[in-house]
C-alpha cells in the first residue's frame, strides 16, 4: 500500500510549482513520477492534423513523487501518512487522525 493513490488532493512541496494544489491524475512507481491536474504546466506546439486544430497546447508534465504529499482533509495542510488497522482495514491516516482512505482486500 502506498502513501499516495489515483484521485487523491496533494500539494507540491518542492520545485517550480511549490505550494500549488491538485488532484493526482496518474502515478508512475517505476519512475518515482506522478501527474497532478494543472499543475507543472509546459508548452506543447502540436502540428494540425485531420482530427485537431494545431497550435501551443499547454498540458501537465510529471513531478518527482517526493515533491508531493497528501492534503489533511481537515486542516486543509500537507501531511504526513502513517498506516493503521481500523475495523479489519488497512487505512491511511493523516496526522490529525483524520481517514484517507481505506485499501480494498485488505
Amino acid at each position: 500500500m502506498n502513501r499516495l493513490r489515483v484521485g487523491d488532493q496533494v500539494v507540491v512541496i518542492a520545485g517550480d510549482s511549490k505550494g500549488q494544489k491538485g488532484k493526482i491524475a496518474k502515478i508512475d512507481f517505476e519512475r518515482g513520477r506522478v501527474l497532478i491536474e494543472g499543475v507543472n504546466l509546459v508548452k506543447r506546439h502540436l502540428k494540425a492534423t485531420q482530427e485537431r486544430a494545431g497550435g501551443i497546447v499547454s498540458i501537465p508534465a510529471p513531478i518527482a513523487i517526493s515533491n508531493v504529499m497528501p492534503l489533511d482533509p481537515e486542516t486543509g495542510k500537507a501531511t504526513r501518512v502513517r498506516f493503521e488497522e481500523r475495523e479489519g482495514k488497512k487505512v491511511r491516516v493523516a496526522k490529525s487522525g483524520a481517514v484517507l482512505s481505506v485499501e480494498q482486500g485488505s
